[in-house]
């Protein structure tokens, strides 16, 4: 038995007369007429009464009827789930992004572009440092993730810079520069004037790409940073700058972040002080739906 066989069958329920069945599935009446009766011999029963005018379902064709329904309605539920699957209109996307990714406005955009076009898609957000992210790529835990950090281990993997945002000094409320009096919101502040300062940074194993630029422009202006406390996650670290233990220098677009006991400075331009955007991906055939997502991702970052 062929499912074209089901098919026959249930057109000539359907239509309950075999010339207009054959007619609607494109072929000869009495080539259908065989088939139906190679059915009924191989099922050993009978599926159809004869009438003057057509032919109606036994007992037995009722029977067979709704499970011949039942099981095409599955094939082609399969099929079109597969052919949407190979499209990228179906699947499952696994997205891994640090603590600070999400807060650049890049991000979130192009997570809600994703969910729009492909709404079929399951789209699993994961939360973990820049090295976890690329351990997670290179285990086939996640399919893509957004990172601050340059990669050291790229084999198999593609490593694709999105773009540049300035970082900014984040200081305690009471902090003589966070005060109004003590300067002007025009002015950049010289990073050199933090020398005296008890830094609070993002601990380097989990982004070890912010920890180094941080510690290189210090030098570069002169001094190497006292750290007084590390964090594990970069939402930690202002929270304990808000307590007063000491600043930080985050990417600028934490200060999307409105959060009580903190005053964001712009600094003094410096062009090693910057937090990249970094997307990588395995490298080599992706499936169609995780495709897709990079293909929106890269698209995105190019009209930036």
């Amino acid at each position: 038995m062929e499912l074209r066989h089901l098919r026959y069958f249930i057109a000539v329920a359907e239509e309950k007369h075999m010339t207009r069945a054959a007619e609607r599935l494109g072929i000869q009446q009495p080539p259908l007429s065989m088939q139906i009766r190679a059915l009924e011999q191989e099922l050993d029963a009978q599926l159809f009464r004869r009438q003057p005018r057509g032919v109606e379902l036994t007992d037995a064709g009722l029977a067979f009827f709704d499970r011949a329904r039942a099981i095409l309605d599955q094939v082609d539920r399969a099929v079109a789930t597969t052919r949407r699957t190979a499209r990228g209109e179906e699947g499952r996307v696994v997205v891994g992004f640090t603590s600070s990714a999400p807060f650049h406005p890049f991000v979130p955009r192009v997570l809600r572009a994703f969910r729009e076009a492909a709404p079929l898609v399951s789209l699993v957000l994961e939360e973990s440092g820049s090295s976890e992210l690329v351990q997670g790529l290179h285990n086939e835990e996640i399919d893509a993730a957004f990172i601050r950090s340059p990669v050291a281990d790229v084999v198999g993997l593609t490593v694709r810079p999105l773009l540049e945002e300035k970082m900014l000094v984040a200081l305690p409320t009471g902090h003589i520069f966070a005060r109004r009096s003590s300067f002007s919101r025009s002015v950049l502040l010289p990073l050199a004037e933090l020398a005296k300062e008890t830094f609070v940074l993002y601990k380097r194993p989990g982004g070890p790409g912010l920890y180094d630029t941080i510690i290189a422009a210090c030098k570069s202006a002169g001094f190497s940073p006292r750290v007084g406390q590390e964090a594990p996650r970069i939402i930690s670290t202002l929270n304990l700058v808000a307590a007063g233990i000491g600043v930080s220098i985050v990417p600028a677009s934490l200060q999307r972040l409105q959060m009580d006991g903190i005053v964001y400075r712009k600094l003094e331009d410096m062009p090693q002080l910057t937090a990249p955007l970094i997307l990588a991906c395995r490298h080599g055939e992706n499936a169609a739906a995780v495709q897709r997502f990079l293909d929106l991702v890269r698209t995105s970052a190019e009209s930036i």
